[in-house]
């Protein structure tokens, strides 16, 4: 059954799907979650209550991909290039959970200088 979250941001609202992995049950399992957040070139994270050891590690992602960093405990959203990317790829800082993917145009979070993030179940 598919997990459906919503991530607020200011006035942008996007909606989200989680994984079935064992950190992603983690993350479904914590929310609601509001959080500051910052961020690193085009990714957005923030420490969450969760304690997940690497599962399933990627070093290279997709725009609008949602993960897990297990150094920092944190939710990351990436919706462009960061500082450790090379090309046309988009890499973290290093290894990182997938947890799953933001439906439409994850891009607007460029746009986006708020202090606070919110994420929640849409049930």
């Amino acid at each position: 059954m598919p997990r459906e979250i919503q991530i607020k941001v200011g006035e942008v609202t996007l909606e989200a799907e989680l994984n079935d992995s064992k950190t992603a049950d983690m993350v479904w399992d914590a929310l609601p979650i509001e959080s500051g957040y910052n961020t690193w070139g085009d990714e957005v994270y923030f420490s969450i209550p969760v304690s997940a050891q690497p599962e399933n590690g990627v070093e290279v992602v997709e725009l609008g991909d949602l993960a897990y960093w297990p150094p920092g405990k944190a939710f990351c959203i990436f919706y462009g290039q960061t500082p450790a990317s090379n090309a046309d790829e988009i890499r973290p800082a290093s290894a990182v959970n997938p947890l799953g993917k933001v439906h439409g145009d994850v891009t607007v979070l460029k746009g986006v200088c708020l202090s606070s993030i919110e994420l929640s179940k849409i049930e």
